[in-house]
């Protein structure tokens, strides 16, 4: 016997009541967190409606959006009413908006502090559980012309390749290095080994006449510049 839809169903609530009649008739800034990630899921469980479900949802996360992005798909389906497929619908929603703000920061990235680096490089890896080594590559106005991932995991010397590193300056036509890498355990203090590759990249890039302006650490919320404490 088929069952019947629920009435908690998107569709079956009253048109003012929808979140895609809202933004339709509204537009997208009207609708609230829980409202915008109710439309992904589009039904919530037999005792909850999907707004319901997804105030729910984000309360657990204290209605941070960064911190509902980290949930695993198991995570997420500890929740009645979500399964897999709505799972992968938040997480991939969530994960498309984190790569936007990179974009956007890039989009208009002239560096001009540490802080428009903390800008452009927080989206990438001040979220991350694991350790990313990043290498941002500028012309004479500061501008960013590319920025790769170095490494993956634990940051030590020999992870560090000077001459790519250096060859892709020199192919990009970069005059000034940025490094940037993440401490997922939060602590903004720099270690031996982040000291190390920093000066070993500087006086690398010396030769060059290419310049390392700066060494960013970030974390989720703060940053910690070689610049801004004088450590170059």
């Amino acid at each position: 016997m088929q069952e019947k839809p629920s009435s908690f169903s998107i569709k079956n609530w009253s048109q003012d009541d929808q979140p895609r009649e809202k933004l339709l008739n509204k537009g997208k800034a009207a609708l609230s967190d829980a409202e915008l990630v109710a439309i992904l899921i589009g039904s919530g469980n037999r005792e909850e409606s999907a707004v319901d479900l997804c105030k729910r949802i984000l309360a657990s996360t204290d209605n941070n959006l960064s911190a509902l992005g980290k949930l695993s798909i198991n995570q997420l389906m500890e929740f009645k009413g979500i399964g897999e497929a709505k799972a992968i619908s938040i997480i991939a929603a969530l994960e498309l908006g984190r790569r936007r703000r990179g974009e956007e920061a890039l989009e208009k990235k002239k560096i001009t502090s540490s802080s428009s680096v903390f800008e452009l490089m927080q989206p990438v890896i001040g979220e991350l559980q694991h350790e990313e080594f990043w290498i941002i590559y500028m012309n004479n106005s500061n501008k960013v012309l590319q920025k790769n991932q170095l490494s993956k995991g634990g940051i030590t010397g020999t992870l560090v390749d000077v001459r790519l590193v250096l060859k892709n300056a020199l192919e990009v036509g970069a005059t000034g290095l940025i490094l940037a890498h993440n401490h997922p355990s939060g602590t903004l203090k720099p270690s031996e080994a982040d000291k190390q590759i920093t000066q070993k990249l500087k006086i690398a890039a010396q030769s060059l006449d290419i310049k390392v302006l700066d060494h960013l650490i970030i974390t989720e919320k703060a940053y910690f510049s070689f610049a801004d404490e004088t450590l170059l």
